[in-house]
């Protein structure tokens, strides 16, 4: 059983670093790569307009949260690339402590 989920998250507002940002994700790294995938995320996208970004992921039935932040934890690689891309990222207002991407709530579904 697929699930999608979907995130936000904005950068900031800088040109110089928006497009230093795209570069990284032109080709992310080989260890983040095995990282994502090795979560149960399937498929992986990221859209961006002006400074709002938004993911979409596809996940299979063994994904969860809560084991790819703990995995995420304890990779020092994904834990330096983190860190890179946090001088890219502008946390959203209604981010709590530990968070960054946040879920989004949908709102509307096209139905046959």
């Amino acid at each position: 059983m697929k699930r999608r989920f979907c995130l936000t998250l904005d950068l900031k507002d800088d040109p110089t670093l928006i497009a230093e940002y795209k570069r990284y994700h032109e080709k992310i790294w080989p260890e983040i790569t095995r990282s994502i995938k090795g979560s149960g995320i399937e498929d992986m996208e990221i859209y961006l307009l002006g400074t709002r970004m938004f993911m979409i992921m596809e996940v299979n039935e063994f994904f969860s949260f809560e084991t790819k932040s703990k995995a995420d934890r304890l990779n020092p690689k994904v834990q330096e690339w983190e860190t890179l891309m946090g001088t890219f990222q502008k946390l959203l207002p209604q981010t709590k402590p530990g968070e960054k991407w946040l879920l989004m709530e949908r709102v509307f579904k096209l139905e046959d």
